[in-house]
């Protein structure tokens, strides 16, 4: 699938199909989005991909800029890996799957960027939730002592942040994860001085794919989705982006491109370094 970016040229509607229409979370925004985004393609350029795309990507569809709202997991640290050790051993233990470990794929189906309720009604539908929930409790206690020793950033990461926080623009972290979590890896990765506001979808009405959890973040930080950009790298929290107005640029960490896509994601980078990403705010600070 084709990847999108977003300029200040208005998007023509018929490229809607690019974007998930049927999702009940995203109608209402998905036009106002659809107008903030558009893409300056080569003529050579076939299907393209996070790392070899031809493609030109702009944010000056979203000036002037007031903030920057990123997931955690798999958008800040490449921690899918250990959240996948750690459900791995866990489901072993009960004898999940006949015994046979757990595959990424299934991972990235069940698991992966969703809230723990939900994960819990997928893989363990015929189990009442609080027995399911002291299980998630136990695996991110086991996710943490993980973390805590092999935790590691994006590449390009503390490069951007320290390209945001000079030039003044809001921020905050938005995760599914547990506060728990979610504070243990920002303190890991030495942000804690830098997110403003930690928003945690299980302390929201509704956890991501819904857009509470980013609306929240908004608020919190008296900023407008029309100024505002997400980095995320699931298709729950992409749809969440996109349902609260904002265009979601896809970092391609774990999960394959086409579900990005899918997921509405404006375009899609490898990592922090991508030079889509760098050129895009180069051209911010030529403005």
């Amino acid at each position: 699938m084709r990847s999108l970016c977003f300029q200040d040229l208005q998007c023509s509607l018929s490229h809607s199909s690019w974007f998930p229409r049927n999702d009940p979370f995203l109608k209402k925004k998905n036009l106002r989005t659809r107008t903030l985004l558009s893409c300056s393609f080569s003529s050579q350029m076939a299907i393209s991909s996070s790392s070899n795309s031809t493609e030109r990507c702009s944010f000056s569809g979203v000036a002037p800029l007031e903030a920057f709202l990123f997931d955690i997991d798999g958008t800040l640290c490449d921690s899918d890996p250990l959240h996948h050790l750690a459900f791995r051993e866990m489901l072993l233990e009960i004898g999940f799957n006949g015994g046979v470990p757990i595959d990424e794929e299934f991972f990235v189906k069940n698991i992966a960027g969703k809230h723990n309720p939900d994960i819990c009604r997928a893989i363990f539908p015929d189990w009442d939730m609080e027995k399911g929930l002291k299980f998630m409790d136990d695996k991110e206690a086991m996710f943490r002592r993980l973390a805590t020793e092999q935790l590691k950033p994006i590449d390009g990461l503390h490069k951007l942040c320290k390209w945001i926080k000079d030039r003044g623009f809001k921020r905050a972290a938005v995760t599914n994860a547990p506060r728990a979590n979610a504070e243990l890896m920002i303190s890991l990765l030495g942000l804690s001085d830098f997110f403003e506001v930690v928003i945690i979808g299980g302390e929201c009405e509704r956890a991501k794919p819904f857009p509470d959890p980013y609306l929240k973040g908004l608020e919190a930080l008296k900023a407008s989705s029309n100024h505002s950009i997400v980095f995320e790298d699931s298709a729950s929290g992409i749809k969440a982006g996109v349902a609260a107005g904002m265009p979601v640029v896809g970092i391609t960490t774990r999960n394959p491109e086409h579900i990005l896509n899918e997921a509405g994601a404006a375009f899609l980078i490898k990592d922090y370094n991508d030079p889509k990403l760098w050129s895009a705010l180069e051209e911010l600070d030529s403005n």
